[in-house]
């Protein structure tokens, strides 16, 4: 085995045994695993603040791998730095019933922090996972108790670049100011077609400029060039921040460096001995150096120290500010307000008919005060679906403001609703008119398979719609809603069903709701 310096040994490490779990399976991406190897080790090991024996910790640096088809990165340094993803997971990747499928599916057990694969989707959960920090930290911190306090990285392809859903979010994020994401674009030029240039030749560092975040350029060879990057990215509180990495796809393959053949498909048994032999990596299969191991293992107990400091910290926190820690005891735990249901108004069936959607904003409004935890919005049609909570303020116009102002961006929105309910501290609520559910239905489909608390507020639910035209009535969209499982759809026939629904969506948080409500004042 040729001589290494630690880097380079715990790099080839993830790229190898990355490599030999997709020949293994016959099946998989191992070209992006080889390629991003290094800016992931750099990342993993010099910045990420995690436990991994305890991946729950709530101020853990969030990793979410958007570009989900090279999960076996994410295996990979799962298992190296002390996981609950063995060997024989590693071993197992893409089997059936396995801990390693074929993308990344939510399991905080195991550290994976969220679903991802349909591309985009990993980029725009993120944007709400750094609307939920900025969030709680505007209601919890003090000077000097930081008890809320975590970047969100990502990893993310050229493929995630091209979808809208990244559009719309990082539009978001920038106009938002959302400084503590930091992505890293494996910029590889190489797609399932060949180059990217057959598709995809905009200037993308201008773009994110003119998105206003924080962009930065970096050798994806180069550690110590990787490393300043993501200091300088940190260093930028204002702006979110995107490093272009470029990588290269298949990174060591004689024959498969740069190119799309590394892409979807294995190396080969041949093509794996040629890329051991010419990186001077031992033939044996899964072949992890004690050395790479050791290090890479130290995670374990630089995360348990980093997260016995942060509760001491939050031990001081309870003693001088009891009653707020009183509020992140009962959010942290997922739990609810002592008599909420309370607050729930009840209408008067004598009171004349009402519009569901309007009911649905009578009861927001009324439980808004007693659910800290309840923050959302709409996509620009806020004053249609009642959903603004009318005692608070703009969320990122002035500090603690929960009413999110989402834009034309329904897509965004839906995805990053899912990255607020990750924190498992907040009820996200997104509104836009039951036919635009049709542009979140990738989201709604990933919120239903990970079982995230979110509510969706979909109004003007029928054909009463007429003076709009047909492309504003929503024929099909009931029933395709029901369709998809695990998801809860409920369409309350007046005011008081309506408050039900309400009660019900609060209170089940194992899966997503959809709330289906009237424009018309109902019989």
């Amino acid at each position: 085995m040729k001589k290494m310096n630690i880097d380079e040994l715990c790099i080839n490490t993830i790229r190898m045994l990355s490599a030999d779990a997709v020949q293994k399976a016959n099946s998989g991406h191992p070209g992006m695993p080889m390629g991003d190897a290094a800016m992931a080790y750099v990342l993993w090991t010099k910045f990420l603040k995690h436990n991994p024996k305890n991946p729950a910790w709530h101020n853990r640096d969030r990793f979410v791998l958007s570009a989900g088809h090279g999960s076996m990165l994410l295996y990979s340094l799962l298992h190296l730095s002390g996981y609950k993803i063995s060997l024989s997971d590693i071993k197992n990747f893409r089997q059936w019933e396995s801990r390693t499928p074929g993308h990344p599916e939510y399991c905080i057990e195991s550290g994976i922090e969220t679903t991802t694969g349909p591309l985009g989707q990993g980029f725009g959960m993120g944007v709400g996972m750094a609307i939920a920090e900025k969030y709680l930290s505007e209601m919890f911190n003090k000077p000097g108790f930081p008890v809320v306090d975590y970047n969100i990285y990502a990893i993310l392809s050229d493929g995630d670049i091209m979808e809208g859903i990244s559009a719309e979010a990082a539009s978001l994020a920038g106009h938002l100011g959302l400084g503590k994401i930091v992505y890293l674009y494996s910029d590889n030029k190489i797609t399932i077609e060949g180059r990217t240039d057959l598709s995809f030749t905009e200037d993308a560092a201008k773009r994110f400029d003119a998105y206003k975040w924080h962009v930065q350029h970096v050798d994806g060879t180069n550690p110590d060039a990787i490393e300043k990057a993501i200091k300088a990215a940190k260093k930028e509180k204002k702006k979110p921040s995107i490093i272009l990495v470029r990588t290269h796809i298949g990174f060591g393959s004689p024959n498969k460096h740069d190119s799309s053949a590394a892409h979807g498909s294995p190396l080969g048994e041949d093509e794996l001995r040629l890329t051991k032999e010419a990186i001077g990596w031992p033939l044996k299969k899964f072949h992890v150096p004690e050395k790479a191991l050791n290090h890479m293992r130290k995670a374990v107990q630089r995360g348990k120290t980093l997260e016995k400091n942060w509760k001491n910290i939050c031990d001081k926190y309870g003693r001088k500010y009891s009653a707020l820690a009183g509020d992140w005891k009962m959010i942290s735990s997922g739990s609810l307000p002592g008599g909420w249901e309370k607050s729930i108004p009840v209408f008067s069936p004598s009171g004349g008919s009402i519009a569901t959607r309007k009911a649905s904003g009578d009861v927001l409004n009324a439980i808004a005060d007693t659910l800290p935890q309840l923050i959302g919005g709409s996509a620009d049609l806020a004053p249609s679906n009642n959903t603004m909570l009318k005692n608070c303020k703009d969320f990122g116009m002035v500090k603690g403001g929960r009413n999110i102002h989402f834009g034309v961006r329904e897509h965004a929105m839906s995805a990053a609703l899912n990255g607020m309910a990750l924190s498992k501290m907040l009820i996200p609520y997104g509104g836009t008119f039951l036919v635009f559910s049709d542009y979140m239905r990738p989201s709604i489909r990933i919120s239903a398979i990970m079982g995230t608390h979110v509510v969706y507020v979909f109004t003007h639910d029928s054909i009463g719609l007429g003076e709009d035209g047909p492309t504003h009535q929503p024929i099909s969209h009931l029933a395709s809603l029901r369709a998809i499982p695990n998801i809860n759809v409920i369409r309350p026939a007046d005011a008081n069903e309506t408050a039900v629904a309400w009660k019900v969506a609060i209170k089940d948080s194992n899966r997503p709701h959809a709330l289906i409500l009237s424009g018309r004042n109902c019989l």
